[in-house]
């Protein structure tokens, strides 16, 4: 027997599986340079740190443009924004497709990051928004943007073997316009508004509190933004490097999407655990292990190795899942649009430092001494995520063990 749903869940549903494919998409196009540019080392002759380098501008605008991003969806439309987003990256990719020279692939993965700093304030605020159930709602939209992140690397080097390196943008380019159109017929204009949305939040904190926790999210964004970025950004380069024999291209790629599979299984089952257990001791757990995961990627090599970025990868997945609901708890939707923005202006803007990271660190030292950095800053992030179990436990006894820690 056919389900079928009022007109406003089905809106909402279909509204939802636009945002998931826009979290898919968002991450794909990011991460198709970082395999593009293995391809480059034997067209133009240059380096990798000196390639790998033109992707700087485009990481950094991912995260400075997170804020407008947030601010115009909460002042505006979040629906048009997201529009915005899928037409917006599908002409930035076909510019790069078309890049007669470095400097002008430069500039397009500049726009690129530009519209693409657009989902995570606005498509995660929409989401939340929406969801009736935002555990497994979010944990399902995080294994879609692992998915694109995963299936970039091999679909990159695919279609790098078979179109070149132009119809590495040119194919998704093509995608993200077809999906702009059908955004626009298919999902109608909110009907709340700014003006209607909720000014506080489902657990209101003491004043002293929220501004301490803030500064605790502003450490774990910035660490969180560059163990993120260094493993996702350097994975293809990683497995080139120091799998062990002559791996070709096409196998690098489907090494290091299988790798970020394993991302995609983990936040299935943090869909499940926050249901299980309270957000900020599961926070801090998931914080430990990624630690772990990235020093393990440091000291292994060869078969080990795949084994340890598996581990790494999950752990940093899953605390971008969890990270989303403590914010999206402790905070009033009306300001969720720019509390997001915030968090992923310091999160992706590290991501141009982190590519800076790579090149400066790789030249001096490898992946070795890039690993045992990236290990020290994840341990950052325990100390913080630590820290806010801590002063949230308190709060969330008083309110009362008959409330489910994600709603």
């Amino acid at each position: 027997m056919t389900q079928t749903f009022p007109p406003d869940q089905r809106a909402a549903r279909l509204s939802i599986a636009f945002i998931n494919w826009a979290h898919a998409l968002d991450h794909y196009v990011m991460l198709i340079f970082p395999t593009v540019v293995i391809s480059l080392e034997a067209v133009y002759g240059r380096s990798y740190s000196e390639l790998i380098a033109l992707g700087t501008a485009s990481f950094i605008a991912f995260g400075v443009f997170s804020l407008p991003a947030g601010w115009f969806g909460d002042h505006w439309s979040r629906r048009d924004m997201m529009a915005l987003f899928y037409g917006g990256c599908g002409l930035s990719l076909l510019a790069a497709a078309i890049a007669p020279n470095l400097i002008v692939l430069a500039c397009a993965l500049f726009a690129l990051g530009v519209f693409a700093a657009i989902y995570h304030p606005v498509g995660t605020a929409m989401l939340i928004e929406q969801a009736s159930a935002r555990g497994r709602s979010l944990a399902f939209n995080g294994v879609c943007g692992n998915l694109g992140a995963a299936l970039a690397a091999g679909i990159t080097a695919a279609l790098i073997a078979a179109l070149g390196w132009r119809g590495a943008f040119l194919v998704p380019a093509a995608v993200c316009l077809v999906t702009a159109l059908l955004f626009l017929r298919m999902v109608p204009r909110e009907r709340r508004m700014a003006a209607g949305r909720r000014t506080v939040a489902d657990v209101p904190l003491a004043a002293w509190m929220a501004a301490t926790i803030f500064g605790l999210f502003v450490i774990i964004a910035m660490c969180a933004g560059l163990v993120f970025n260094v493993l996702s950004i350097a994975l293809p380069k990683i497995v080139d490097e120091r799998l062990g024999g002559d791996v070709p291209l096409i196998w690098v790629g489907g090494i290091a999407s299988a790798v970020f599979m394993c991302g995609a299984i983990a936040q299935i089952a943090v869909g499940r655990l926050v249901e299980r257990f309270p957000l900020h001791v599961l926070f801090a757990v998931i914080a430990g292990l990624q630690f772990v995961g990235v020093l393990w990627t440091a000291q292994a090599a060869g078969k080990l190795l795949i084994l340890a970025l598996a581990v790494a990868m999950a752990a940093i997945y899953a605390q971008v899942t969890v990270n989303d609901l403590v914010i999206a708890r402790y905070t009033a939707d009306a300001w969720r649009g720019r509390v997001f923005a915030v968090r992923y202006f310091l999160t992706f803007l590290v991501s141009g430092a982190a590519i800076s990271v790579i090149a400066i660190l790789y030249g001096r030292g490898g992946f070795d001494l890039v690993l045992n950095t990236t290990a020290a800053i994840a341990l950052g992030f325990v100390v913080a995520t630590a820290l806010i179990a801590f002063l949230v436990n308190g709060v969330e006894k008083v309110r009362g063990r008959a409330v489910a820690p994600a709603e």
